[in-house]
């Protein structure tokens, strides 16, 4: 006997979308958890397909494959395509070699390791600016499909009975690993912790299947399902429960709850039919998957390209007609064809994918090896014409952005003896930038100096013998420094602390899509300013306190009284490609700034 069409999982899978777009939003606290449903959801169905196969002696991994790339792959292709397409309209050089390598990450169904490597923190601002942030949990059920039907392949036929099991065992070890774990971007982005929310959907899909419930036990079990539903709601829109690992958790069981005991209400029960089998969820429900690939792609390029924040009804209310626009028209005109066998043969469908693949994954090798630079960049001095020789990702030596910034390595050796002031820079690609900053001055001439990254060497020999020989030095870190630790360095290696200075931070916004895509002209271009971040601003301040004299204020000549910093030189040319690091313009605009200071700092000989 056929089973019904469940319309109220396409209610669940509604709700959990809107929850995610809301979330993204930022109108919904813990609509994140929206994710946590679709991955119940996803092992709940596979699983129950996949056991039926079993059971009656047909389940072939090969059409299991087919189905998946049917149902996954068109639309990924497509979705990734328009988001490289529109990048490359309204994005700069850096955005775009970033997003370049998003889209690869994400054909290959790999962004969530992608993420981990890159990222590490999901919640960063800046990944609002990012069309593919939200891949990585596509990432995570294409490598379970990729992997879960082995273990029906394995344990058909005679070995079936020990499937369930093995599904308990399994999902016990990743509930583990999960919770015990303190890696917490790991927990987040990687397969084997989330394992047990696609896997403990399977097992509720092969346990309660064999469960029947009589008329009076359906009539109980209306109390408990709504209550479910009730506590779901309340713990998306409340923070009712502090710990992210225990939501998670509670999300997960408490959906298996709502799937299990639903099928016996979604065609009878009016307010459960309200509630998640209405004709409008129900819709948007079919449509899902195309909503969860779109929103993203959507809400990054508005931000990006018209508005940093969107926060106003007409924007909200206009980002939600082209999401559903968008997803309707590829529902009808990607989706479905594609899994329609009648509609296109097998074969027909492997050449589609495999040819857009190819096509894709090579657009996107390319922008990735000209890291970018895909047209004229004015406020870069980027010109296309000079791609070939001067922007190759794999050319170092030749590579504009990489250059001047690591060009510094270079000078990560020891002091010569010779007349010049020896001036040693030690951290991380900041303490680069303040090298570059002092390069562009005219100091450049009488001084030596040496660049030292802490966290790349021997901290107890070579360190101790550059702070030996140097006449200044100067530390530089995107991390808040820490006095303590200084004094404890300075005391260990006998460091003379009136030659020491820090160099402060620096932040010019969240990212420069809007400035960019705003400001085709030089004029006017030094007027524009963007707020600095809330918690560089505190921490610089702090670090002031701290450091008293002995710290260099890269912020406090360029900020005005609403804490905004500008964004161009007066030549219309970026301070910060990435909104952190300089540009050469920025080294030499803080080197205009700085010169003054400088000299008081660095006695100059022959002056």
């Amino acid at each position: 006997m056929k089973k019904m069409y469940r319309t109220d999982i396409d209610g669940m899978r509604a709700f959990a979308v809107i929850s995610v777009i809301l979330f993204h939003l930022g109108l919904l606290p813990n609509g994140y958890l929206g994710v946590d449903i679709f991955f119940v959801i996803s092992g709940y169905l596979i699983t129950g397909i996949i056991y039926n196969e079993v059971k009656e002696n047909r389940f072939s991994i090969f059409s299991f494959y087919e189905r998946r790339i049917r149902r996954i792959i068109p639309l990924v292709l497509f979705t990734t395509v328009s988001a490289l397409i529109t990048g490359i309209i309204f994005m700069s050089p850096n955005d775009l070699n970033v997003l370049s390598q998003n889209v690869l990450a994400s054909n290959f169904s790999m962004f969530n390791i992608f993420m981990y490597i890159t990222s590490n923190d999901y919640w960063a601002v800046s990944n609002e600016y990012n069309p593919m942030m939200h891949m990585w949990s596509l990432g995570i059920e294409e490598q379970f499909y990729l992997l879960y039907p082995f273990i029906f392949l394995i344990l058909k036929g005679n070995k079936q009975k020990f499937i369930f099991p093995l599904l308990i065992f399994l999902t016990f070890i990743s509930l583990a690993l999960f919770y015990y774990s303190n890696d917490v971007s790991a927990k987040f982005y990687l397969l084997q912790y989330r394992f047990f929310e696609l896997s403990s959907g399977g097992i509720a899909a092969i346990y309660f299947s064999k469960w029947e419930l009589n008329k009076k036990q359906v009539k109980k079990s209306k109390i408990i399902l709504f209550s479910m539903i009730i506590i779901i709601f309340i713990i998306i829109q409340f923070n009712i429960i502090p710990d992210n690992d225990t939501k998670i958790i509670v999300i997960t069981f408490l959906s298996i709850g709502v799937l299990t005991i639903g099928k016996y209400h979604f065609n009878d029960n009016k307010l459960y039919k309200l509630i998640f089998s209405n004709t409008i969820i129900s819709s948007l429900g079919k449509i899902s998957f195309s909503l969860y690939l779109w929103h993203q792609i959507v809400f990054a390029f508005a931000r990006y390209s018209f508005n940093l924040h969107i926060n106003s009804i007409e924007s909200i209310f206009l980002s939600f007609i082209i999401i559903i626009t968008l997803s309707v028209f590829t529902y009808f005109f990607v989706e479905n064809p594609l899994r329609n066998k009648q509609f296109i043969e097998t074969k027909n469908v492997y050449k589609v994918v495999s040819l857009s693949f190819i096509i894709i994954v090579s657009a996107s090798f390319y922008i990735y090896k000209i890291n970018g630079r895909v047209k004229d960049f004015p406020q870069l001095n980027i010109t296309k014409s000079l791609v070939p020789r001067l922007y190759n990702n794999f050319d170092i030596v030749n590579n504009s952005p990489a250059l001047y910034n690591d060009r510094i390595k270079v000078l990560d050796k020891p002091f010569k003896k010779n007349n010049n002031l020896k001036v040693l820079i030690i951290g991380n690609s900041f303490a680069r930038d303040f090298a570059n900053i002092l390069l562009e001055t005219k100091l450049k001439e009488s001084i030596e100096l040496s660049y030292f990254d802490p966290w790349k060497a021997d901290i107890t020999t070579e360190l101790i013998n550059r702070t030996y020989n140097a006449d200044y030095i100067f530390y530089s870190s995107d991390i808040p420094t820490n006095k303590i630790m200084f004094d404890i360095l300075i005391s260990k290696f006998k460091i003379d602390i009136y030659k020491v200075w820090v160099v402060g931070l620096k932040n010019f916004g969240i990212n420069n899509g809007v400035y960019y895509n705003s400001t085709k002209e030089s004029f006017g271009c030094d007027t524009i300013r963007t707020s600095i971040r809330k918690d560089i601003w505190k921490s610089n301040q702090e670090l002031r306190l701290i450091w008293n004299d002995r710290y260099i204020d890269l912020i406090e000549n360029i900020i005005d009284s609403k804490k905004n910093v500008p964004v161009f030189t007066k030549d219309c040319k970026f301070i910060s490609h990435d909104t952190r690091h300089l540009t050469i313009f920025g080294a030499l605009f803080f080197s205009d700034i700085l010169e003054e200071r400088l000299k008081d700092i660095i006695k100059e000989k022959n002056l």
